[in-house]
């Protein structure tokens, strides 16, 4: 592991170092990134030489112990849910893999239970956070695509918000250039138009798991995302990288995305707000609202939630620790065959006969 973080420290210089001779348009960035990812995918796939067969055990109303007979290495929980009904297809939005949560879009490696998981499910804490998450990637794919190309746009690590906050957020720094420049409401519109495009689109997250030296490569002229790409390999079991694509898009997640941009019906963009100067410049925290297909909201409920989703987010206090009492000695009650206590004299006032 030390090993593999002291190549990545080597690999972030010389690939900083190179990009720092030239200012690359938004556009070619986005191509590069994606010609990365093709590329790595392709390799990976390219080490499964024959087809072998795996057992998946299905796991949900209407579906307990169903068996499926899918490809190891390349059937995934969304070719699972195609075997199944439309329904399944259309409403899975993340998967439980022997417990654990999987994409819908990752390849199963081994015979598995597997559970679809949606939005109205009796318990759906995990698809909430992921929708949450997914809602804020794609709010950074749409910055990244929205300024014109002399402009420079860095998205950077943004916190996990609960949904309970009322607004998914993304962190994000743009061109010094535009620091004076606030967005009016017809820009937040038009940024909510370029991400009602994308839902219409109903493109796949598609997760890609990458050793440091992808990663830090996909991100070779972003110094921001190469910073993150230590961060993640620092805090990863593993050290390798999770990176996903949506469309030409690739980022970095702090956790599995839901399947797809279809997932998601209302969805507006509703604020940006100054966080103020950082040493990377000018720290902004845009924010939106978004209900998932599943789930809608009548006009006059959807104008609260959206008052409220335009104000600033901030990142939750940590859990207070509770301060436990001193500590005391345990006293033993008197009984009647102790016999009650008296003070002790001092040694100097002791009387002898």
């Amino acid at each position: 592991m030390m090993a593999c973080r002291s190549a990545c420290r080597v690999f972030y210089r010389r690939l900083v170092s190179s990009a720092a001779e030239a200012r690359i348009p938004n556009a070619e960035l986005r191509r590069l990134r994606s010609a990365v990812f093709s590329r790595e995918q392709a390799r990976q796939r390219a080490l499964i030489t024959r087809t072998e067969k795996i057992e998946v055990t299905m796991q949900g109303p209407g579906l307990q112990g169903s068996l499926l007979i899918m490809n190891k290495g390349v059937s995934t929980p969304y070719s699972c849910a195609r075997h199944l009904t439309e329904w399944h297809v259309n409403s899975s939005a993340l998967a439980l893999v022997d417990g654990v949560l999987w994409p819908m879009h990752r390849p199963l490696t081994q015979s598995c239970s597997l559970t679809l998981l949606t939005f109205k499910d009796s318990d759906p804490v995990q698809v909430n956070k992921a929708y949450w998450r997914s809602c804020a990637a794609l709010l950074g794919q749409v910055l990244e695509n929205a300024f014109k190309e002399e402009f420079t746009i860095e998205l950077l690590r943004s916190p996990e918000m609960p949904v309970t906050s009322g607004a998914f957020c993304c962190d994000l720094v743009l061109d010094p250039q535009l620091d004076a420049w606030t967005p009016s409401e017809e820009a937040l519109r038009s940024l909510t138009r370029d991400a009602q495009q994308l839902i219409q689109q109903n493109l796949p997250w598609e997760p890609l798991e990458v050793s440091p030296s992808v990663a830090l490569e996909a991100f070779a002229h972003s110094r921001f995302k190469q910073e993150e790409v230590e961060e993640v390999v620092a805090e990863s079991p593993s050290g390798t990288v999770t990176l996903y694509r949506c469309g030409d898009h690739v980022l970095l997640s702090g956790g599995p995305l839901v399947a797809r941009t279809g997932l998601c019906s209302q969805y507006e963009v509703t604020a940006m707000h100054n966080l103020g100067r950082g040493e990377r410049g000018l720290h902004r925290r845009a924010q939106g609202l978004s209900l998932p297909l599943q789930l809608q909201a009548h006009h006059t409920i959807w104008r609260r939630l959206r008052k409220r989703a335009e104000r600033l987010v901030e990142l939750p206090p940590p859990p207070a620790i509770e301060a436990k009492p001193p500590a005391t000695e345990a006293t033993i009650p008197p009984t009647e065959a102790t016999p009650p206590a008296t003070e002790a004299t001092p040694p100097a006032q002791q009387q002898f006969t």
